[in-house]
């Protein structure tokens, strides 16, 4: 298990998204920062990341079940991690996750889990089972497994879906600017990045970083190297960010691209901390006094049906290739059974309750018998 900063809206220094909001007031989103734990075996397996954010309940995150993130969420005002946060994760992530992959696989739960000295770690985790066994201080750079470039590998496949996204979305949408779309690059697209990222890493990848610690157990593929997929991602970033055109982008070079992934372990200072507290705080009393968001409600769900039924009524109406639509429609058809199902399941009671006011209006409008 290793931690690791990154600084999830920020790009590289020369581009004009950074140098406009240089010059802003305020704080600099640049400097948001969350704290990942990563933690995975010599077999490959990687576990569901914990994420350290600076608020418990981010608007971008509203009405999300926190359960179905790519990442164990966590909170934090200074976005860092704590003995507190360590001890939660270790007993509500750590464990379930590594019960289960052992259950799948058979195997007893008998676990060695290996963690640098750090103060922020507690030293009283204590589980049937598992032993706990610290690097001795100043090893973790040379033998720490998540330090041995899988950590730097995942930065930079961060980096590369975060431009990858920026590039869709200019496809995709109308009138497109992009300091429009760096301010609705919320915490919640951070989480769709990551998850991207996450999804790329291989169980070789994995494998390759405990040679330095345990060498008897490496397989030595070929083509997976952290290296060779940070490399990989490197190129890719950069000929992404010319696709993107403008300052600081359409000459962006692999050099500047690895010093934004490197940057990701630069300290804050204490000046910039505060900020962050502080920007933490009023994210959360804004949360406190926005009005509670209704969700999925039945009107929302009707408006996603009759969205589906127009996009399916282009689909036949203008694809020139009947299969290829079927195809598509069929997809979307499987995708929404879970909204239709749920759409289904809401309407009964509201038909219900809409049925007993008419009987109730009905009652109270009918003429009285005589007696």
């Amino acid at each position: 298990m290793d931690k690791t900063g990154l600084f999830w809206k920020k790009m590289p220094l020369r581009t004009y998204l950074m140098k406009e909001e240089a010059r802003a007031p305020g704080f600099k989103a640049q400097k948001d920062r969350v704290t990942l734990i990563m933690c995975s075996n010599a077999a490959g397996h990687l576990l569901k990341p914990g994420l350290i954010y600076k608020s418990a309940n981010p608007r971008a995150l509203k009405n999300k079940n926190k359960n179905a993130l790519p990442v164990y969420w966590m909170h934090n005002p200074k976005a860092w991690i704590t003995k507190v946060i360590a001890s939660d994760w270790f007993h509500q992530c750590f464990i379930p996750e590594v019960e289960k992959y052992l259950l799948s696989l058979g195997l007893e739960f008998k676990v060695l889990l290996i963690m640098d000295s750090a103060v922020g770690h507690p030293l009283d985790l204590l589980y049937d089972g598992v032993q706990i066994e610290f690097l001795p201080s100043n090893t973790t750079s040379l033998i720490q497994p998540m330090d041995q470039g899988v950590i730097r590998a995942f930065k930079a496949l961060y980096t590369r879906n975060s431009m990858q996204h920026l590039v869709s979305a200019m496809d995709m949408m109308e009138n497109f600017t992009l300091m429009e779309y760096w301010k609705k690059f919320t915490i919640a697209t951070c989480l769709t990045v990551i998850k991207s990222a996450l999804k790329e890493i291989q169980k070789e990848t994995l494998n390759a970083c405990w040679k330095k610690l345990w060498p008897d157990v490496i397989h030595d593929y070929k083509g997976f190297s952290p290296e060779e997929i940070h490399n990989e991602a490197v190129s890719k970033t950069v000929i992404l960010a010319r696709l993107v055109g403008g300052e600081g982008f359409e000459d962006c070079t692999e050099e500047e691209v690895d010093k934004l992934i490197d940057a990701h372990s630069d300290p804050l200072t204490d000046d910039d901390l505060l900020e962050l507290t502080k920007a933490a705080s009023e994210e959360e009393t804004a949360e406190e006094i926005k009005e509670d968001d209704e969700g999925l409600s039945l009107e929302r769900l009707g408006v996603i049906m009759r969205t589906q039924q127009q996009l399916q009524s282009y689909i036949e109406e203008w694809d020139p290739f009947f299969e290829r639509a079927l195809k598509t429609i069929n997809g979307l058809n499987s995708a929404m059974e879970t909204y239709r199902a749920l759409y289904t399941t809401m309407k009964k009671p509201a038909s219900a309750e809409q049925n007993n006011l008419v009987l109730r209006v009905e009652t109270q409008t009918l003429p009285r018998t005589p007696a």
